[in-house]
């Protein structure tokens, strides 16, 4: 019985990073057996040519029936790559978000862990043809004499032909060659050169005797001295390792008398794998007593962890939130638990990073797509090892590490868009998604906002979250005073043209005369959102996209914000003739132009995407400012939430209208948001702040309530009408998109889909619709919204969603018609 067990064949159900619906059975060969599980990564063939890098989901004896199976070529790991956990989380990410699970493995992996692959085409040399062979067959096998093993692409541009591939499989079918995979990892670990004493060396009788036979030569007797000092090899302790290039500086010696000294036998010169994450030290400050406030709010956070999983803390703006993690942190590291901080911007990880190595040191670890790959593979490595990282920082990416002993997942700003990803699927929340992983982990969630979605108040109100309120600033430092400035008015009477209001200058110039700062809140990049002829009207818009084009004058171009195309400003009007261009409206680095001219002894800086394109442009940025080098700062919302300057008194939002007027349902409760956060960076320190707020519509409700600081009178007046049109948090949406090329058969299919999710939904399908842009890189779009009750079956609702995709994609349209789902949009 136990023979025949061990002869049955394996068989692996692996995850293509492919967007396929399914996964794939696969033979494993049983040279692999027992050293691949769940988690792996194999080498499998997919298709006639393709050779992909999956991940195992699955290990068993179940032969499926109807198909031939392929065999698994190769299995690179020693240790799985996933753990069980993140398995489940994939598949639920892939059911709930309707996406393929190829889709999650791709955002899911740094591109370091994914093998690429080409084929390489072996000779036999054992292959002996029965009679002449076809003229490119020979040609082939010509070129394989001169070289046993090449690529395909080798074999193709020798032969001077692109149809290669027929040619092999020929010579395949005939066993003249096989095809074997070259693997080549993205990932290569960092390699330093070291220095060591040869064994004959090593004693101390065998060292004295080199130090007398380098009498005469008393730059190498420097650099073997210079060793003897870094390694402590002398002083009977441990000895160390020198790197090679540590010599060399120490020294001042060159790297060709240490090439000497090993040729004379005395040193050898060995190659050490070196991690590429930057050692930050121990933790060097104590935690913060926390004020009588913040304790109270930490009590109850923690007494709420005692009967729910997931806890709002609802604290205004500088009441010393982050203080209060980093209690919650220290508590988990105790219990022996690891913790996830999740950050909804890239620029918030520097300031929160200085804030959390003081305290906790080389236990924390930084994870976000500006780093390099390799550093991400190396933190992903350093996860599954016994040596992980117990904190880990990051965006919302890092929600896909592999954690052991997962305890607390902080997501601090959890009201923010950010979170959400949207292109390419999967379109996941990273907030909803961490809630997910912690109920799998077993761990608690602590969502922290001054101004919270109202997704997350409405779950804490109706119990299913715990709630916690922090209503004071830290030191009982007022909330800033925020003015209305009514710019309709203002430019009525001619009292302003550009950006700024009188008021505004008058202040931002009092603060700098005190030796304080101010920052300056335009939500638009660029110069220019538009250039207008004067003459005609005439507006300049992208060729690919139904938008105009954003003036950048630093660059002298025109730019789609969606697409990237650019183009040069026309000297003169294409339609008209005309020889005045003017620009319309105003984005940040219009902005920062008019800061220069008005704060002419200021230094200005911009921070948005154009001036973030990297992440040491984040950091200097920030560390100029907080260092009082920068004296305005210019942004878009990158500089809205959770960044902390003790000497900024002034903020000016320059055009709130934008916010208000956005045609979104959420649209107030985003210009809420964002205006509140944006105000809470003012006075942080002592001194309450002051924020003027600009507008043409300066009596809104909302404005109103920005003004007062009144988030429940929002969310109240905001839930009514989100209740009666059946909106979240009362409703949940799925939004249905179709792209293609050609507008009328894009119509065609719209209207179809929104037939068949009426036959299924009635009146809850909304559309099809074109969206405020109707075509992006030449595709034309349609948007059907789904309005789905909360307790509605949610599986039934995805396999509707499912059938119907594949019945409008059915047929020779279906090739290039595009159908995705956008589940809980925002």
């Amino acid at each position: 019985m136990d023979g025949k067990m061990e002869n049955r064949q394996i068989f692996v159900d692996v995850i293509l990073p492919l967007p396929v619906a399914a996964t794939y059975t696969y033979l494993l060969p049983g040279a692999m057996a027992g050293r691949v599980c769940e988690g792996c990564r194999v080498v499998v063939p997919f298709g006639t040519r393709r050779y992909y890098t999956a991940i195992v989901a699955r290990v068993h004896h179940d032969r499926p029936e109807g198909y031939e199976l392929k065999e698994v070529m190769e299995a690179p790991d020693a240790q799985p790559l996933l753990l069980p956990v993140q398995l489940r989380f994939w598949a639920w990410l892939s059911d709930y978000y309707l996406c393929a699970l190829g889709d999650v493995y791709k955002a899911a992996l740094p591109s370091g862990l994914k093998l690429e692959s080409e084929t390489v085409v072996v000779r036999n040399a054992d292959f002996e043809a029965g009679g002449p062979l076809p003229k490119r067959e020979q040609q082939v096998l010509d070129l394989l004499s001169l070289r046993p093993e090449q690529r395909v692409t080798d074999l193709a541009k020798a032969c001077g032909r692109k149809d290669v591939l027929p040619v092999v499989r020929s010579l395949l079918e005939r066993r003249a060659v096989a095809v074997k995979e070259e693997l080549r990892g993205g990932y290569k670990p960092k390699v330093e050169m070291r220095v060591r004493l040869a064994e004959a060396f090593r004693g101390e009788e065998a060292l004295h005797r080199a130090f007398d036979a380098l009498a005469r030569a008393p730059r190498q007797l420097a650099v073997l001295m210079k060793y003897v000092e870094l390694s402590g090899v002398m002083g009977g302790g441990d000895v160390k390792e020198v790197p090679k290039k540590e010599l060399e500086e120490k020294s001042g010696a060159s790297s060709a008398i240490i090439k000497s000294l090993a040729g004379k036998g005395l040193f050898e010169l060995y190659p050490a794998e070196v991690g590429r994450l930057k050692a930050a030290g121990q933790a060097v400050a104590a935690v913060n007593v926390l004020s009588p406030a913040q304790q109270d709010a930490y009590d109850g956070i923690r007494a709420c962890f005692r009967s729910k999983d997931v806890c709002l803390l609802h604290g205004v703006t500088a009441s010393g939130k982050t203080e209060i993690y980093i209690h919650l942190i220290q508590e988990a590291l105790r219990e022996g638990k690891q913790v996830l901080y999740l950050l909804p911007e890239i620029a918030l990880t520097t300031q929160a990073m200085d804030r959390l190595r003081r305290v906790f040191g080389d236990r924390l670890a930084v994870y976000h797509s500006k780093f390099p790959d390799a550093e991400r593979v190396e933190i992903w490595r350093r996860q599954l090892g016994d040596g992980c990282c117990p904190v880990v920082l990051g965006a919302r990416s890092s929600v896909f590490l592999p954690f052991r002993r997962l305890g607390l997942v902080i997501v601090d700003e959890e009201h923010e868009p950010t979170y959400k990803q949207q292109d390419p699927a999967p379109r996941y929340h990273a907030r909803d998604a961490a809630v997910m992983l912690a109920s799998m982990c077993g761990a608690k969630v602590l969502l922290g906002s001054a101004t919270p979605s109202m997704e997350t108040y409405h779950n804490a109100m109706a119990g299913k979250y715990g709630y916690v309120s922090l209503a004071e600033r830290y030191r009982d430092v007022l909330l800033p005073e925020v003015v209305p400035v009514d710019v309709g008015e203002l430019r009525r009477r001619k009292q302003m043209r550009g950006a700024f209001s009188p008021l505004l200058v008058e202040k931002v110039q009092e603060a700098l005369a005190a030796g304080e700062q101010a920052i300056l809140f335009q939500n638009r990049r660029g110069f220019a959102p538009m250039v207008e002829c004067r003459t005609c009207g005439w507006v300049p818009r992208c060729r690919n996209c139904d938008v105009s084009l954003t003036y950048h004058k630093g660059s002298g171009k025109m730019v789609c914000h969606y697409c990237g195309y650019a183009e040069d400003v026309p000297r003169e009007c294409p339609a008209c003739g005309g020889g005045e261009l003017l620009d319309r409206g105003f984005g940040t680095e219009k902005v920062e132009d008019e800061a220069r001219t008005l704060f002419p002894g200021a230094v200005v800086a911009r921070m948005d995407l154009d001036t973030t394109r990297s992440r040491d442009s984040y950091e200097r940025i920030l560390s100029d400012f907080a260092a009082g080098r920068t004296h305005i700062l210019i942004g878009t919302q990158m500089i809205s939430k959770g960044l902390d300057f003790g000497r900024v008194s002034v903020v000016g939002i320059l055009d709130a209208d934008t916010m208000l007027n956005w045609p979104d349902f959420r649209a107030y409760e985003r210009a809420f948001q964002l205006m509140a956060q944006v105000a809470g960076r003012a006075g942080r320190r002592g001194k309450r702040g002051l924020v003027l707020l600009q507008a043409r519509s300066a009596g809104h409700p909302v404005i109103g309530q920005v003004v007062r600081n009144d988030y429940r009178g929002m969310y109240e007046a905001q839930a009514a009408e989100r209740l009666a049109f059946r909106y979240p948090p009362f409703f949940r949406l799925v939004c249905v998109c179709l792209k293609h090329r050609d507008a009328l058969l894009l119509e065609q299919a719209a209207e179809e889909m929104a037939a068949r999710l009426r036959a299924v939904f009635g009146a809850r399908v909304l559309g099809p619709d074109k969206p405020p842009v109707a075509r992006v890189q030449s595709l034309h779009i349609r948007k059907i919204l789904l309005k789905v009750e909360k307790q509605a079956s949610l599986g039934r609702v995805r396999e509707c969603l499912r059938e119907a995709a594949r019945a409008v994609q059915a047929g020779g349209r279906g090739r290039s018609l595009m159908v995705y789902f956008d589940v809980d949009p925002v």
